[in-house]
């Protein structure tokens, strides 16, 4: 039977998704303004269904990780092979998510594991279960990995093997942005770009190279250097962003998935 508890965080979760991809306007991501568009798959309504394909095994991650009750080898070997049926279960919803579902997959079943844990502890949980090898992992190439062989580039493997950096700094920023008196749409909009700032995305390394990512950054940084996007000169820089990343065909998914990580750390009862 199921506890209530993993279903709750599993739906907080897709929760926190749901509202990065509601979120507008988000430089060269999939964002509501594809409604009133013709747009290449995915876009934002195929992602919105396919988000829901992900409670189902979120809550069964959740729930592994109750009975474990604390990082082992068996635990992480049983969370990739939940992963990899519902990665299976997203591309029959329409694809996606697959960045999201790691992040938020090691972060909800962080929670479950320690119920009173929040922020900073449930990121460094992750980092402890990833320590283990996972002895399911598909050989095969990926994006991610050939540009880890060629960059360098450590990937959303080492975002968590790190504790979810860019995630904790996202948390950072949503809590700064709120208090300055930024609204919630805003608050949200500075916390992608401060991951888009400095993450190296493996996506955007395979597509536009090293030198195509240092102009991310750059840009990225230069909404938040012009006062984030509460400012009259950060939304300007930020539609100046968008224009380019869109004309491109750029897409910075990884930054799109640690916020949603962000956003559903954040939601949890204080």
């Amino acid at each position: 039977m199921t506890d209530p508890r993993d279903t709750d965080l599993a739906e907080a979760a897709v929760s926190a998704l749901t509202a990065q991809l509601t979120l507008t306007p988000k430089p060269g991501l999939p964002d509501p303004r594809d409604l009133s568009v013709r747009t290449s798959c995915p876009d934002h309504r195929s992602l919105r269904w396919s988000a829901k394909a992900l409670l189902p095994g979120l809550t069964a991650m959740a729930a592994a990780a109750r009975r474990a009750g604390r990082p082992t080898a068996l635990l992480r070997a049983e969370l990739g092979s939940i992963g990899r049926c519902t990665e299976h279960s997203l591309e029959m919803a329409g694809g996606g998510h697959r960045g999201a579902l790691w992040t938020l997959g090691l972060l909800v079943a962080c929670a479950a594991l320690d119920p009173s844990a929040r922020g900073d502890s449930i990121a460094e949980a992750a980092k402890r279960i990833v320590a283990y090898r996972d002895p399911g992992a598909p050989r095969r190439a990926t994006h991610g990995s050939a540009m880890s062989v060629k960059y360098g580039a450590a990937g959303a493997r080492g975002e968590a093997r790190a504790g979810f950096p860019h995630v904790r700094r996202a948390l950072a920023v949503l809590a700064a942005s709120r208090t300055a008196g930024a609204t919630e749409a805003q608050a949200r909009l500075d916390a992608l770009l401060t991951v888009m700032a400095s993450l190296r995305d493996s996506e955007l390394l395979y597509a536009a190279g090293p030198l195509g990512l240092r102009q991310v950054h750059a840009t990225a940084r230069a909404v938040l250097d012009a006062g984030g996007t509460a400012t009259p000169a950060g939304t300007e820089a930020l539609t100046a962003l968008d224009v380019d990343l869109r004309r491109r065909g750029l897409s910075p998914r990884g930054s799109a998935g640690l916020l949603a990580g962000a956003l559903f750390l954040d939601c949890l009862p204080a």
